[in-house]
């Protein structure tokens, strides 16, 4: 019940800043900013929101398939649709919880895969930590691209949303937590090796071992190369989307495709934010376009409509998946049953 209470809570939390963002966004536009933030969103080419829904929707397959890639060392190979449908519906279920949908796919692919959910564990944190890398280069691209432009907005941001404070307090955080992070390993390993007869403390166990196996596994692939075109292309369709998106409104449609990389980076700090990126994403795409010389307004309807493809397909995607799930698998195991 505790948890459940706390979920809501921090989901009214995050959604209730991503409205105020949205709020405040607006507010702060003078009146001709938000005449042509109006104009704009009435004069939007709504139909690019279809090549733009194929791009993101073949970064979603490309995941799917990456993610394939990483349980094959485990001696595991669940089908495509079904290890693609556990993607959306993860997708899905971060809009409503954050972190949630990781916990889900892992649960999906356990119940019709027959893939055992702990050692999924530690292929979602490689997954994580290869997106961690991705968006630094993302990051490192725009920067060696587009420094003479984002430079400075880019030291700003930073401070502002992870390294607000002074050096000496970030450094005595850094270190507390490190300290904190390391006793606990050692105590955690001690009290596992100490109470291993418990069931509960077998079953941590057990987890904490998946985890190792799903670590694992990148340094065991057998298919390292597909590995790594997959990580690219997921974010060079991401680039591309972003890119085409500069095209459905009228001001934006002359930036560069290089323009892309620090619009990409810095909305992808805006998801991370609050669930789905909602207030954050268009504000932050706002804020990277006013560098470019567009206006406010301008760059607000255009980092809303960027915002409205991305949580669209999800939204369509993922309910359609969560829908296919037990069908898809209902017919399959009467094929199997029939044969």
């Amino acid at each position: 019940m505790k948890k459940r209470l706390l979920a809501v809570l921090k989901f009214v939390f995050f959604m209730g800043l991503g409205i105020f963002l949205v709020w405040w966004s607006i507010a702060r536009m003078d009146e001709k900013s938000l005449e042509n933030c109006k104009a704009a969103m009435r004069t939007a080419r709504y139909l690019l929101f279809v090549p733009v829904f194929f791009i993101l929707a073949a970064s979603h397959v490309s995941r799917a398939m990456r993610w394939k890639i990483l349980m094959q060392p485990l001696g595991y190979r669940p089908r495509l649709l079904n290890t693609f449908f556990a993607v959306m519906v993860g997708y899905l279920a971060n809009l409503a919880v954050p972190r949630l949908g990781e916990v889900l796919k892992c649960t999906i692919l356990s119940r019709y895969e027959k893939v055992p959910a702990d050692k999924l564990v530690g292929t979602m944190i490689v997954e994580r930590a290869v997106d961690v890398v991705s968006l630094l280069l993302v990051f490192i691209i725009a920067l060696l691209t587009q420094a003479h432009i984002i430079g400075s907005y880019a030291k700003a941001t930073m401070s502002k949303y992870f390294l607000s404070g002074s050096t000496t307090v970030l450094l005595i955080k850094f270190t507390v937590l490190i300290t904190v992070l390391v006793v606990l390993f050692f105590i955690s390993r001690l009290l596992l090796k100490k109470y291993s007869h418990i069931g509960p403390v077998q079953k941590i166990a057990g987890v904490i071992s998946g985890i190792k196996d799903g670590l694992a596994s990148i340094k065991n692939l057998q298919q390292k190369g597909a590995f790594i075109f997959h990580s690219v292309f997921i974010w060079l369709c991401y680039a591309g989307g972003t890119w085409l998106g500069f095209y459905a409104t009228l001001g934006t449609e002359g930036l560069p495709f290089a323009a892309a990389f620090p619009v990409l980076a810095f909305a992808s700090i805006g998801m991370i934010i609050t669930p789905g990126g909602i207030g954050t994403y268009p504000l932050l795409i706002m804020e990277v376009m006013a560098l470019y010389n567009i206006d406010e307004g301008i760059g607000f309807a255009n980092g809303n409509l960027q915002w409205l493809a991305q949580f669209g397909i999800i939204l369509i995607v993922g309910f359609i998946s969560l829908l296919l799930l037990p069908y898809v698998n209902k017919r399959n195991s009467q094929a199997v049953a029939a044969a």
